[in-house]
């Protein structure tokens, strides 16, 4: 789903009004905001934290921020702002809060809209608990959806795994398991077009689950739009942005259309990060390799430290470099770094010229009139620090990530993957790539051989496969997902129209030796240096006039 509209924007503010007892926050204010405190559960927690910093919510007034099934003291001079799941596990806990008295005032909102049955069940909490006067507000949020980056949002990454490929294609699925996948999907597409305030026109494939959700989805919003009085779409719920008579494209597509770009290999910043490391939310983890230490013989191994860092659209080389391919990625780290070096150089040689090696910075800023050249050096100093820091995560990120593409071959399998896709002859065969133990993972073998078998125009003979077969058994393979696969192409009958994908280009000089001829710390010897074609996804040629 990829709508063009500023979702991020959209996303962020609604939550900030939340936060800021469901008025609109004004950006600009010089009061003190009033302090709070947030209680969220897991949901709410992967909604705000990939759009708004611990900093974005101080500066709000959260002092504190917890999880609503955790230990929680009472703090009752403080309001408290809620924002949950209308689940029966969160609402137990919330009536449990209002009965324990724990928070000066309540300022419940719901990621999605609460039923009925469950409101009463909070008012008679707070009834019984005599807390009716403590509970300030209760909104409806319709914030169940997270997004990532200003043309990107997911459904949920709780439970994700219940509104997945295979959970919608299990063979063994009931109606009933179909009709809750279906909702769940439905409800966060409806609350992300609510919080965008703009009604969609919707297209989809026909005679799939896309167009169970089309069904769905289109009837869920005509039923709120013929309520005029309590429409989520009129008045001023919103803010701006209601009334527009730009109104975004929503193309749902069944997975099945394109089952090879996912295995495919990646050759882009971004992509490689998702594909090769702990990346969740916009934050990546990653463990620094402890060097090599002398400890006694039978003593056991230090832990290695964890690392967490941020990949934000804040980040500007980020925003920059994230599509581009690794090998550009690896030359512009290096180029920042010289810049910097450059920068901080200049600094140093001032402070020579004037006599000052060591002093500290307060000096600096006495100094009169004619150091105005240092001063100025000087103030950029924190733009200079921020550019280090972020030179430093680049740099980390990507020699974890080179430290895979090296390890697994990764390039070898995104180029050959690329031949197959684009029906170009193979310099290399399939069965030598599989066979070779030191060419990637199990798993990095079994999705090569998955999008041979999916592109191909011609399955291959029966000899054929159980040749494959055993090679991928020997090399660690497990081949459930080439029984499904087999079963799938044979139902779909795929092999007689094999999606056809671009092409890549491989240029043996240029831009790596370049990498390396500069002294650059990242050692890329071995690797291709692939150059990225535009190409046509499946989906657009595919569906071009039919959608």
């Amino acid at each position: 789903i990829q709508i063009r509209f500023n979702k991020l924007a959209k996303a962020q503010m609604a939550l900030k009004r939340m936060l800021n007892f469901n008025v609109p926050h004004i950006k600009n204010s010089t009061g003190e905001p009033v302090w709070k405190v947030l209680i969220y559960d897991r949901f709410g927690q992967d909604i705000i934290s990939p759009l708004l910093s611990v900093k974005e919510l101080r500066d709000m007034g959260i002092t504190l921020h917890l999880l609503l099934h955790s230990d929680r003291d009472p703090i009752p001079d403080v309001p408290a702002v809620y924002f949950v799941m209308p689940t029966e596990e969160n609402i137990d806990r919330m009536c449990q809060d209002l009965r324990n008295q724990l928070y000066e005032s309540y300022y419940l909102n719901f990621i999605s809209a609460i039923s009925r049955s469950k409101l009463e069940d909070i008012a008679n909490a707070a009834l019984a608990a005599s807390a009716v006067t403590q509970v300030a507000k209760v909104f409806d949020q319709y914030l169940n959806f997270i997004t990532l980056e200003d043309d990107m949002f997911v459904l949920c990454n709780q439970n994700k795994e219940l509104v997945s490929y295979r959970a919608i294609n299990r063979p063994d699925i009931t109606d009933t398991e179909m009709e809750t996948v279906m909702d769940t999907i439905v409800d966060s597409l409806f609350c992300f077009f609510v919080t965008l305030g703009a009604v969609p026109i919707i297209r989809c494939s026909r005679g799939t689950a896309a167009e169970m959700v089309a069904v769905k989805l289109d009837k869920k919003l005509r039923e709120n739009l013929r309520d005029a009085r309590n429409s989520l779409f009129t008045g001023d719920t919103l803010g701006a942005g209601q009334f527009s008579f730009q109104r975004p494209l929503l193309v749902l597509v069944d997975r099945n259309i394109d089952l090879a770009t996912p295995l495919h290999h990646t050759w882009t910043y971004q992509a490689l990060v998702h594909d090769v490391l702990d990346f969740h939310l916009n934050r990546v983890n990653l463990e620094e390799s402890s060097g090599v230490e002398n400890s006694p013989a039978g003593a056991r191994p230090k832990r290695k430290n964890k690392k967490s860092y941020d990949l934000t659209p804040v980040d500007k080389f980020w925003q920059k470099h994230k599509g581009s391919p690794f090998p550009e990625v690896a030359e512009s780290v290096q180029q920042e770094l010289e810049s910097y070096r450059a920068q901080e150089d200049e600094v140093k040689r001032l402070k020579s010229i004037m006599g000052l090696e060591g002093e500290d910075e307060g000096a600096i800023s006495m100094l009169s009139d004619n150091t105005a050249k240092l001063t100025s050096a000087v103030s950029s100093l924190p733009e200079l620090l921020e550019k280090k820091r972020l030179i430093d995560l680049h740099t980390n990120v990507a020699t974890a990530v080179l430290e895979h593409i090296k390890a697994r071959k990764l390039d070898v399998y995104f180029e050959y993957e690329e031949k197959i896709m684009s029906k170009t002859t193979l310099d290399k065969s399939l069965l030598d790539i599989i066979s070779d133990p030191d060419a990637g993972t199990p798993e990095d073998k079994m999705r090569l051989f998955l999008i041979y078998y999916i592109s191909t125009q011609q399955a291959p003979s029966e000899a054929d496969l159980e040749q494959y077969k055993k090679a991928l058994t020997d090399a660690g393979c497990n081949l459930n997902p080439l029984q499904y696969i087999k079963q799938w192409k044979a139902f779909t009958k795929m092999a007689s129209a094999p999606a056809s994908y671009g092409s890549t280009t491989t240029k043996p000089m240029g831009l790596l030796s370049r990498v390396m001829n500069t002294g650059s710390q990242f050692v890329m010897e071995g690797v291709k240096n692939l150059v990225l074609k535009q190409q046509v996804s499946t989906l657009v040629r595919k569906h071009t006039g039919n959608v």
